[in-house]
């Protein structure tokens, strides 16, 4: 996400801004505004960001700023619902940019409360977002605008040829069937093959429509909460996604022993490179130590290396320590990237 330098140059009066919902006829100008700001374009992505606002309204917040009749600056929000077992919904604030003549006159302010009438009005009480350490303009900005630095850890895993992650990784190895204990547990001494740990402890296959039932099987065992409305989106759009598909389940059995949703994508807060987003997985406790979630991170890092991605990344709360174990265990580690939150009154 990146936010453009004040210009104090510019003559544009704030009483001259009025926010309003982002339309699909605004493409060009916001494609303008985002290719000057980010130094490149990225005419993809948002036209698929706004195509999913249009499908699934009840899950996207867009607004643009407006002067003189045209689009002076826009931002992208996206409704949180379940991610990585959370239960109160959030708004993320995904992109945000503004013209260079209506910079330093309140058009990032104009667009962050527009967004943060639409969230209350959704009953959502807070914003979530992150941004590079080094983009100091945006960290202003959030200071500014009264956001803190959130209790999650962003974390990202570079991909390579031939191995599930970095030279920070663990061997990866088949568990012991026969020995209790975590469903994460992968210190079984065995050879360091994950495509095919991905092809022998499950059939691991695409998400599908069908799977929606088992998907919530398994989530209402692990949190206790029937989910049903935050699934239903998630598998609607990760099955909708004009993007690549890289959403998988775990079959065992004929049944479904485990999922992984993720998406790849260049443009969420301001990426201009092409990166996977892992933004769940769940896996059945009955299937506790098998090495299902292990076996789903595998293909799915098969798969992404074959698409020619570098990197996946993810953000995990950091009170959640199973699930950063295990994601440390997949060679998973730190990212550049801050997590921050605004609560809203």
């Amino acid at each position: 996400m990146r936010r453009p330098t004040v210009n104090s140059s510019s003559r544009m009066p704030t009483a001259e801004l009025r926010a309003r919902p982002l339309a699909l006829s605004d493409l060009d100008a916001i494609l303008a505004i985002d290719a000057a700001a980010s130094g490149q374009p990225r005419r993809r992505y948002l036209e698929r960001r706004l195509a999913q606002a249009q499908r699934f309204p009840e899950l996207h917040a867009q607004f643009a700023v407006e002067a003189d009749g045209a689009p002076a600056g826009f931002v992208l929000g996206r409704v949180l619902e379940g991610e990585f077992g959370r239960t109160e919904p959030g708004l993320r604030l995904e992109v945000i940019g503004v013209r260079a003549d209506a910079r330093g006159h309140g058009a990032g302010r104009a667009l962050a409360r527009a967004l943060e009438d639409e969230a209350r009005k959704r009953g959502v009480r807070e914003l979530r977002t992150t941004a590079l350490w080094t983009q100091h303009a945006m960290l202003q900005f959030l200071d500014a605008s009264g956001w803190r630095l959130a209790r999650n850890q962003v974390l990202d895993c570079a991909l390579g040829e031939g191995e599930l992650g970095t030279s920070r990784e663990a061997a990866v190895s088949s568990p012991n069937d026969e020995r209790g204990g975590d469903a994460n547990d992968y210190s079984a001494p065995m050879a360091n093959d994950f495509e095919a740990l991905a092809r022998d402890l499950a059939e691991i296959r695409a998400l599908r429509a069908g799977d929606l039932e088992g998907i919530a099987r398994i989530d209402r065992r692990l949190t206790g909460v029937d989910r049903a409305s935050y699934l239903r989106h998630a598998t609607d759009e990760a099955l909708g996604e004009s993007g690549i598909r890289v959403s998988l389940a775990a079959m065992v059995d004929g049944a479904l022993a485990g999922f992984v949703m993720a998406r790849v994508d260049a443009g969420d807060f301001g990426r201009t490179a092409t990166v996977a987003i892992l933004d769940t997985v769940g896996v059945d406790p009955l299937h506790k130590g098998q090495g299902i979630g292990r076996a789903l991170l595998s293909q799915l890092f098969v798969n992404l290396v074959a698409l020619r991605v570098e990197r996946v990344e993810t953000v995990v709360d950091v009170r959640e320590l199973g699930l950063l174990a295990f994601f440390v265990h997949a060679g998973f580690g730190p990212a550049d990237r801050l997590a921050f939150a605004k609560h809203l009154g």
